[in-house]
């Protein structure tokens, strides 16, 4: 089969397409002929060796796949032919992937599998950042920062269905006409955020950030929490870690929440699994639906993932062979 290949931590640009043996699975694993491999914002950071975990070299990145079961180890219960989605910690941008059995879900036969990949990991992080991170509850304001990316559009659309009154924001007026045809109540830019949200809440703040970005747009989300508001940490699109300005959460009795979907996942895999079925049966109800950008070879994994990290992709994007 032919990969996706990074030899050493590095620049994008050094990652290869090439030649390598079929995966074999093991007792208690799947191997998946893959039809489609989500992109994924982590996945440039592991190439590059900044994100929280830093795997044996060489390795094939991608962290979610979708397609067909073609063989499958000792003691797996599951039939060659299901199609399936899965998490992978790596080997998602491949021919044929394999996985641990356990972390697999069957998908229906009609369902594109595009979809299905960003169902995994960017509403998978946004549904459990929102219910059990933040403990959204319906009528509350939220407010999503990078709100036109994978994830943001999985949280305002999530955000929805739990009932909250969303305020998407974007970077671009393209970025913000998306997440308003996408169900945001309000789109708005960066600038002057704390006048902004005062107008639209009636001077009631924020009670839910979901904030993928840092930097300055974590400090403007500090000064426009309501109180009991949950500023909800998820990542540093922005490349800037910031500082928390401790007293602010002490005179606007407000609190910081981190949210690493990964490690939860594995921690909690029942609450995990009970999540990804409310989220496939939204989706099958017509509640959640991803915008797909774009389906690229496997083989344009550069590119795409250098576009990703800039921040220049809207919805989710995915690799097909």
């Amino acid at each position: 089969m032919k990969a996706i290949i990074c030899h050493e931590f590095g620049p994008l640009t050094d990652l290869a397409w090439e030649e390598t043996a079929d995966p074999v699975p093991g007792p208690g694993e799947v191997l998946i002929a893959t039809e489609a491999a989500g992109v994924n914002y982590p996945d440039g950071l592991l190439v590059q060796g900044l994100y929280q975990s830093r795997p044996d070299r060489p390795f094939t990145p991608g962290m979610e796949v979708a397609g067909r079961i073609e063989a499958v180890g000792e003691g797996v219960s599951l039939a060659p032919g299901t199609r399936v989605l899965a998490a992978v910690p790596t080997g998602g941008y491949a021919e044929k992937a394999v996985c641990p059995a356990a972390r697999v879900m069957e998908i229906p036969e009609g369902m594109d599998a595009a979809e299905a990949c960003a169902l995994l990991v960017a509403y998978g992080t946004s549904h459990h950042a929102l219910k059990q991170r933040g403990a959204l509850k319906a009528g509350e304001w939220l407010m999503i920062f990078g709100a036109a990316g994978a994830t943001g559009v999985a949280a305002i659309q999530i955000g929805k269905v739990m009932g909250a009154k969303v305020i998407a924001v974007c970077s671009t007026e393209e970025k913000r006409a998306l997440a308003l045809e996408t169900g945001a109540d309000h789109a708005i830019g960066y600038d002057d955020l704390k006048a902004q949200v005062k107008d639209l809440t009636g001077g009631h703040g924020v009670d839910v950030v979901y904030d993928v970005v840092g930097g300055a747009a974590f400090d403007a989300a500090c000064r426009c929490m309501a109180r009991n508001g949950r500023l909800l940490v998820i990542g540093f699109a922005s490349g800037e870690i910031p500082k928390f300005p401790v007293n602010l959460a002490l005179v606007k009795e407000f609190s910081v929440v981190g949210v690493f979907w990964g490690n939860w996942t594995r921690a909690e895999p029942e609450a995990y699994k009970a999540n990804m079925a409310e989220l496939l049966g939204w989706y099958a109800e017509g509640r959640v639906k991803p915008v797909i950008e774009g389906r690229y070879k496997l083989s344009e994994a550069s590119e795409v993932l250098t576009r990703v990290l800039a921040r220049g992709a809207t919805g989710k994007i995915a690799l097909v062979p």
